[in-house]
C-alpha cells in the first residue's frame, strides 16, 4: 500500500505542548499578578485575535489588556510569565513528531494558532524547528483556525493536493475545518491513540518509543 499522504501538519498547543495562552494559563498568570480576571477576559478577545494574526505585537496586546493603568511590574515580567506556562504536554505527541521527521518520508510542519512572541519562544525552547520544515502559524500567515482561509493558504503554499495532506489537532472544530478543506485529519487524544491512527494509515508501525522525549 502506498502512503496516503505526502505532508503531515501538527498543531502545537494541546498536541505537542500545553496551550500557550488559553483559559487555564491566563487564570494562573492573572492570579499570580493579582489582576481582575473578569475585566481582563472582557478586554482580551479583540486584541488577542489581532496579536495571534500578528497585526499587533506583544506590547500593544498587553497595553490593551493589562497596562491600561500603572502596574508594579513590567511588560517583560508579564510576558515572561506567559512563556513560563509553556511546558511539554503530559501525553505529548512530540515523540511521534520526532519519529515521523526522522523517517524522512514526509514533509512535516505545523498549522497552529499562536502569537509571534510565544510561538517563537515555544519553537526555540522545545526545538520544534528541528522537525518542522514549514510553519503555518497564525502569526506568520495572518489567519487563524478554524477559519477556512488558513487551510486554503496552507494547501496553496504546499502545492500538494488537499487529500495528500494530513492534519493533527486536539480540537474537533479545527479537525472538522481541515476535513471540509479536503485534508485528511486526526483528532489527537493522546500519543498511544495517535500511534494507532498513524499505524492504520501505514505511516508508523505500532511500537513503544525506545527512549524518552528530548528537546533543547
Amino acid at each position: 500500500m502506498s502512503s496516503p499522504c505526502d505532508v503531515i501538519l501538527f498543531d502545537v498547543g494541546g498536541v505537542l505542548l500545553t496551550n500557550g495562552w488559553d483559559h487555564k494559563e491566563r487564570a494562573e498568570v492573572l492570579d499570580r499578578f493579582q489582576l481582575d480576571s473578569e475585566k481582563f477576559e472582557a478586554l482580551h478577545p479583540s486584541p488577542y485575535d489581532d496579536w495571534e494574526k500578528d497585526l499587533i505585537d506583544a506590547r500593544k496586546y498587553l497595553d490593551a489588556t493589562v497596562f491600561y493603568e500603572p502596574r508594579p511590574f513590567t511588560h517583560e515580567d508579564f510576558l515572561n510569565a506567559i512563556f513560563a506556562e509553556s511546558v511539554l504536554l503530559e501525553d505529548s505527541a512530540l515523540p511521534v513528531l520526532q519519529e515521523v521527521a526522522a523517517g524522512g518520508k514526509y514533509l512535516v510542519g505545523s498549522l497552529n494558532n499562536e502569537a509571534r512572541e510565544p510561538n517563537d519562544y515555544r519553537f526555540a525552547k522545545f526545538g520544534l524547528r528541528k522537525y518542522f520544515k514549514v510553519a503555518f502559524s497564525s502569526c506568520y500567515v495572518g489567519l487563524r483556525k478554524p477559519g477556512p482561509e488558513i487551510y486554503k493558504r496552507a494547501i496553496d503554499i504546499l502545492g500538494a493536493p488537499a487529500e495528500r495532506i494530513l492534519f493533527i489537532d486536539d480540537r474537533q472544530g479545527n479537525v472538522d475545518a481541515a476535513i471540509e478543506a479536503g485534508m485528511k485529519s486526526i483528532r489527537f487524544t493522546g500519543e498511544k491513540q495517535l500511534r494507532a491512527d498513524l499505524a492504520a494509515l501505514e505511516i508508523l508501525e505500532i511500537s513503544e518509543p525506545e527512549c524518552g522525549v528530548t528537546y533543547q
